[in-house]
């Protein structure tokens, strides 16, 4: 018995394939390439379980940040200052020049790598064992990105219900991106579906025998990402088509399986995917602590959002003291009476509250200014401060004759003002009374 055991180790014994040169020269670029964009961006910060605490990207930190800044003064003679924290945007200067760099680096890097494997002593045929822990690691890299950002619309906030100050915009007026945000989180269900989506991506990934499902699903959810930040013109445009390179990185062993399977009608055969050790007891440790790091992701991010959208981000989150759309029915400015003409600039035609401390002023033109506001229910006034000049100060004192009727009184601006306001009702309006319909003998779409 214990002879014929050895005979069946021993034909299971697998020597390590043989990689073309164009194969070798790739796996060095990707791995040192794809290895520091992982370090240096969001997409390691998201292997971070650390819920509700705000990781900087490591690129913003010492000692990459340096580098990065200096490469673009002296190399690319960028004479701006770079943003590169605290925007919002992924597509910043900072951004794209810390990719080029990246680029350049692994680009020599994998010059030097060829160059010493061609010593006959030194010479590798394969990169087995390194693909395969690297092949783990992007793994868990593109499932981080994909258990965050389908948390953030399984709990719809990354595109909120629609503000109430969008309500009374323009369409005209609507940015690209703005356009998109407000669909989306005007459709719960549809933004629920897309983060379902993503979550599917990220949790068929964690399991080792359903990662090249999963890296489908990704590379499906990416490209339709990567479409409508191109065409919405969304600042993460960098940051998802480098998921999608993530997903091809992780479908290219399987690239012959997937055509003969999809394409050419033939058997698609086993994966040629190796097990991380040779000792079986080892593999089904290895495979616990997948699942056990994968489950604690999914249920940090799942407790980050859920709380946010529980809290601050979703229906429950706080809302002003004075929620509403409010039309001035009369506006005074110094005493005198200011009729309702689309010319008057300083002339409002709406207030809006909605956040706790914002106040939106609609003039009637159409267009909008922001203010911060602090609310004291107590003394019935606002306190009104601008965002761009933090010197600049404004007061306005209150009165409520009904739930539906407001009057502001105060200064602005060295400027005596009074509005008479009258609530508006946006449950009323088109985009939130009309629901969802089965049937529909004539499409409504105006």
């Amino acid at each position: 018995m214990a002879t014929r055991a050895k005979a069946t180790e021993a034909q299971t014994v697998q020597f390590p394939p043989l990689w073309n040169s164009t194969t070798r020269v790739a796996f060095r670029f990707c791995f040192v390439y794809f290895g520091l964009y992982c370090f240096s961006t969001q997409i390691f910060v998201s292997l971070i379980p650390a819920p509700n605490v705000d990781i900087p990207d490591p690129a913003t930190l010492w000692p990459v940040r340096p580098v990065i800044l200096w490469f673009a003064a002296h190399v690319l003679r960028i004479k701006t200052p770079l943003v590169y924290s605290g925007s919002g945007s992924g597509d910043k200067t900072f951004d794209y020049v810390l990719a080029l760099f990246l680029l350049m680096v692994a680009s020599a890097a994998t010059a030097i790598w060829s160059a010493l494997d061609r010593r006959k002593n030194h010479r590798r045929e394969s990169y087995v064992t390194l693909h395969k822990w690297f092949h783990l690691f992007i793994r868990f890299a593109l499932a981080g990105q994909l258990l965050t950002y389908g948390m953030t619309k399984a709990f719809p906030i990354q595109m909120p219900a629609t503000p109430l100050f969008r309500l009374v915009e323009p369409f005209g007026n609507f940015s690209k991106m703005a356009v998109l945000w407000t669909a989306i989180g005007a459709s719960r269900g549809y933004e629920i579906f897309a983060g379902c989506a993503e979550l599917l991506g990220g949790v068929l990934l964690i399991l080792p025998r359903t990662s090249t499902l999963g890296a489908l699903v990704s590379l499906a959810d990416m490209v339709q990402v990567f479409m409508l930040n191109m065409s919405y013109d969304v600042p993460v445009k960098l940051l998802s088509f480098h998921l999608i390179l993530l997903s091809l990185f992780l479908l290219a062993p399987e690239f012959q399986r997937l055509a003969n399977f999809f394409v050419l009608n033939r058997t698609a055969g086993p994966s040629t995917q190796t097990d991380l050790f040779p000792a079986w007891r080892a593999n089904r440790v290895a495979l616990m602590a997948q699942l056990a790091f994968g489950a604690v992701l999914l249920v940090s991010n799942a407790y980050e959002y859920g709380n946010k959208w529980a809290t601050s981000d979703g229906d429950a989150r706080p809302k002003s003291a004075l929620y509403g759309i409010w039309d001035v029915d009369q506006m005074t400015i110094d005493g005198q009476v200011r009729s309702p003409l689309v010319t008057d600039y300083d002339r409002w035609r709406r207030v809006i509250f909605d956040y706790p401390k914002q106040i939106w002023f609609q003039r009637m033109d159409g267009s909008f200014a922001a203010y911060g506001a602090a609310i004291d229910v107590g003394n019935k006034s606002i306190a009104i401060a601008k965002r761009s000049d933090p010197n600049w100060k404004g007061t306005l004192h209150f009165e409520q004759a009904g739930s539906e009727q407001l009057a502001l009184d105060g200064e602005m601006d060295g400027h005596r003002m009074r509005m008479d306001l009258k609530l508006v009702d946006p449950q009323k309006m088109q985009l939130r009374s009309r629901g969802f319909h089965w049937v529909q003998e004539y499409p409504f779409n105006r």
